[in-house]
């Protein structure tokens, strides 16, 4: 029995600060089109740790705080920053048409891409993500906001889902998991 514990402590096993979630079943892949026009899934991406958030370009503070902190772990990785994609999947594909999503994430970093699913694809990739998102009509059609679950979920370079990382744990936290994981591939 000691020796299993103390196995858990190993020094091979990578400490990361936001929650391991190694092995998960779910959050495993996608297919859908980036504000290019092009088909994305994650093997797209090989080789490079991959950072995806779900949310909607009128996104009032979360969502925008969320892709900036992302451009500022990038910065701070320095060269490794080149190994790093952020990934922005639209919750919201009536409004985020690609040419806006395509402005978006130019305010952010021009290596990042967003992703826009069809209303048809938009409940299979959230039930697969377990992305909560609900549709708060406004006093106008278009004027509608949005609740959704607000958190990354981290890839490494192979492709597989490795962390999930709160909104609002701020950029440092998020930096250092990702150097982890760059320096460990």
């Amino acid at each position: 029995m000691a020796v299993a514990g103390l196995s858990a402590c190993s020094p091979d096993k990578l400490q990361f600060k936001s929650i391991d979630i190694t092995g998960a079943d779910y959050a495993r892949d996608f297919t859908l089109t980036d504000h290019d026009g092009q088909a994305r899934s994650l093997k797209d991406f090989k080789g490079k740790v991959v950072v995806v958030f779900f949310g909607f370009t009128q996104c009032p503070d979360v969502c925008p705080t969320a892709l900036a902190d992302l451009a500022q772990v990038k910065r701070q990785l320095g060269p490794l920053g080149e190994r790093l994609q952020g990934i922005f999947i639209s919750l919201d594909p009536e409004r985020d048409t690609p040419e806006v999503l395509k402005a978006y994430m130019g305010n952010f970093d021009p290596g990042f891409l967003a992703l826009r699913p069809t209303l048809a694809q938009l409940p299979e990739v959230a039930r697969e993500f377990k992305i909560f998102y609900k549709k708060n009509e406004g006093k106008t059609p278009g004027s509608y906001t949005l609740d959704h679950s607000a958190g990354s979920y981290v890839f490494d370079t192979s492709g597989k889902v490795r962390l999930y990382s709160r909104s609002g744990a701020g950029p440092e936290l998020l930096t250092s998991d990702i150097a982890l994981l760059l320096k460990n591939s």
